[in-house]
């Protein structure tokens, strides 16, 4: 489709024009914005330039929030949780210094291992959600499950002869969360495929993982990130994240 062009267009007409060319152009947020910026424009006496500048940045900055929504929400979080609405005066324990370190998301693009530990009501899976969140705002993929959730899944898989398929699945996203890891009981063969999806991402994408075990007890991660131990307490020995 080729829009009509001539000079002298009335205000009606351009903003018309307009219109149909956003449309087009795929460009949504300067459609519903252009009255106002230009309204403001006239105000402010911007340049032409300034002008331009100022709906393309609002353009660029409504497509910025929508891939970050799309990405939380193929995340599969089960609520929303954020580090503002967590209670570090219910916690003591946890340093909020280190949260807000650990939010910056340089651990996830070193590719190192995150483990919440503590004891149930403490705030781990709020930590492991709120983390995970702001990794996708980042422009991380990320996706949360529950320990058992991802062990069935892969249990499934594996008596499908999907299993290959369903690791490299979760071997893409840069960030797994897996939430009450030590909740329940595996049995060895349930284990053994979480295990392979640990495995699988050792090294070159993070895990982040929340677990009322002790660390020594979480066998199924210990042997993943013993070396590249972090918790809340910058300590490498058992000591309760979250």
């Amino acid at each position: 489709m080729t829009l009509p062009r001539q000079r002298g267009l009335t205000e009606q007409a351009a903003d018309a024009a307009i219109d149909t060319a956003c449309r087009l152009l795929r460009l949504p947020s300067i459609r519903n914005e252009f009255p106002d910026i230009a309204d403001r424009a006239v105000k402010d006496q911007m340049t032409y330039r300034g002008f331009l500048a100022e709906l393309l940045m609002t353009e660029c900055d409504d497509r910025a929030r929508r891939r970050s929504e799309r990405r939380i929400k193929a995340a599969g979080f089960p609520r929303e949780k954020s580090l503002r609405a967590f209670d570090f005066d219910a916690n003591p324990n946890i340093d909020a210094a280190t949260v807000h370190t650990l939010a910056s998301c340089e651990w996830i693009k070193k590719s190192q291992p995150l483990c919440l530990i503590g004891d149930s009501g403490t705030g781990k899976s709020h930590m492991l959600i709120a983390l995970g969140t702001e990794a996708a705002m980042k422009g991380y993929r990320v996706r949360y499950t529950l320990a058992t959730k991802l062990v069935n899944e892969l249990v499934e898989a594996a008596d499908e002869k999907q299993l290959n398929k369903t690791i490299a699945r979760y071997g893409r996203v840069d960030l797994l969360c897996i939430d009450e890891l030590g909740y329940m009981e595996l049995d060895r063969h349930g284990a053994e495929l979480l295990f392979q999806v640990l495995t699988e991402r050792e090294e070159k994408n993070s895990v982040a993982i929340a677990s009322n075990e002790s660390f020594g007890k979480a066998h199924t991660f210990r042997r993943t990130c013993a070396r590249q131990r972090r918790n809340f307490t910058g300590s490498g020995r058992n000591a309760d994240a979250a």
